[in-house]
């Protein structure tokens, strides 16, 4: 794409034509130039066509089949462009420049890119959706910018300045946003329901409270209404910034931690204390987590569904005892690689957990038939099972597992010893069952 002869606001791509996808060009089309030497591209956001003094195209009697459409209908199928073919189709003609900024197709902004200039996109965007109602845009509900590496917290900055209506924010991966970027979006969008800052080493804490050092307790109703959080692989998170988030968003309800290696059982304290609401919780490779953290979690009693256990090796049987007794409604269990688990622990989780829908016991070696058959006997509605690496599997649980669990979709038995005739049973009886095995003589 070529530059018009009048600049206007624009967003800026670097790219060079090796890495270049159809989502990063504004038109779709390949790069006019081989050059792999990176340059700009004016991409998406111009001033409306004819008013930048530019050389008017010779009239036509043709016209194309698309102009017959009304407007509501033109509406429609630009509801289903992304961002940057909206900005795309808005410099096709002064009718389609204003139907693509009708404030009703940008609930949503959608970047895509890892050279894509996120903080000056984000100033365009925002500062052009912001001409009908100056300062502020009170539509923009939505902001997708994960894997655009080079968003900061400046064009943060903009969001939380100008879209006091915010409910969703995904900056996965961005690894230069930080904690004040995330309170100057907490603190002016007092919707936010939804945040995913995994992948953001830098993000360490979210709060109310701009000055990290010295955390205070939020004043009654000035609570974060947060009840979705991601901090996948956030590594610098530690238990005084779970408390933090335990005291300023009490309101969650699904919280992620998978990879926050600095975590211990404290932090699953907190978390028990002051976020009684929680249903949805991970914890994977928090491997200083034991049977006290999980003791912990048990204490949110009947509200959790989804727990996440994986590769806490210090969990044994006490902990899975604790979480059977006080969670009786858990439906997701993901404990793979707790080695510490036996057959007695599944056995008290089959027991009072008859809900469980799937169980994930993969890389226990001391998880055998005994166990199984008690999940097969309790666990009626089991839909998925991985009991990857479990060595002392064999057929006779895989027999009483066919024919107590019919509704099972989902079983791995990869690198474990079955015979291929156990395998024929449960496909027998499960008819809709998808197998996963490394078993050659079964196909």
């Amino acid at each position: 794409m070529q530059t018009l002869s009048t600049p206007s606001p624009a967003l800026i791509l670097n790219h060079s034509p090796s890495t270049l996808s159809p989502q990063t060009v504004p038109n779709g089309q390949d790069s006019p130039s081989p050059s792999p030497v990176p340059r700009e591209t004016v991409a998406m956001v111009h001033a409306p066509p004819g008013t930048q003094g530019c050389k008017r195209l010779p009239k036509t009697h043709h016209t194309a089949l698309v102009d017959f459409l009304p407007d509501p209908i033109l509406l429609q199928v630009f509801a289903h462009l992304s961002t940057p073919q909206l900005c795309r189709c808005a410099r096709v003609c002064r009718r389609w420049y204003n139907l693509a900024w009708d404030p009703r197709l940008w609930r949503t902004v959608r970047l895509t890119g890892e050279l894509l200039h996120a903080d000056r996109a984000l100033r365009v965007l925002t500062y052009r959706l912001c001409q009908d109602t100056p300062n502020v845009c009170l539509t923009l509900e939505t902001v997708v910018a994960s894997g655009c590496r080079r968003l900061s917290d400046r064009g943060l900055r903009v969001v939380a300045q100008s879209c006091p209506e915010l409910r969703r924010l995904e900056v996965a991966g961005c690894y230069n946003v930080s904690n004040e970027a995330v309170f100057d979006v907490v603190s002016s969008c007092p919707n936010l329901e939804h945040l995913d800052v995994s992948g953001c080493p830098k993000v360490t804490c979210i709060s109310l409270t701009e000055e990290t050092s010295t955390q205070l307790a939020p004043l009654p109703g000035q609570q974060i209404s947060l009840r979705y959080l991601d901090m996948t692989d956030c590594t610098s998170l530690e238990d005084e910034g779970v408390r933090i988030i335990a005291t300023h968003c009490p309101r969650l309800t699904h919280l992620y931690l998978r990879r926050c290696v600095r975590l211990t059982d404290e932090a699953v304290r907190q978390l028990a204390l002051r976020c009684t609401s929680l249903r949805e919780l991970s914890l994977s490779d928090c491997r200083l987590i034991g049977d006290f953290g999980l003791r912990e979690v048990a204490r949110m009693e009947g509200r959790l569904r989804y727990l996440s256990v994986a590769h806490c090796a210090r969990i044994t049987d006490v902990g899975l005892r604790y979480l059977a007794r006080y969670c009786p409604r858990l439906r997701y269990l993901n404990a793979r690689g707790c080695e510490g688990l036996t057959d007695q622990g599944l056995a008290h989780l089959a027991r009072s957990c008859p809900r469980l829908r799937s169980l994930d016991v993969g890389r226990c070696p001391l998880v055998s038939d005994a166990g199984l058959e008690v999940v097969a006997h309790c666990c009626l509605g089991l839909r998925r099972l991985s009991l990857r690496g479990c060595e002392s599997v064999s057929g006779r649980g895989l027999r009483a597992l066919a024919t107590g669990c019919p509704e099972l979709q989902l079983l791995n038995v990869q690198e474990c010893e079955v015979a291929p005739e156990m395998l024929k049973v449960v496909r027998r009886h499960c008819r809709r069952c998808v197998i996963e095995h490394t078993i050659p003589a079964f196909y």
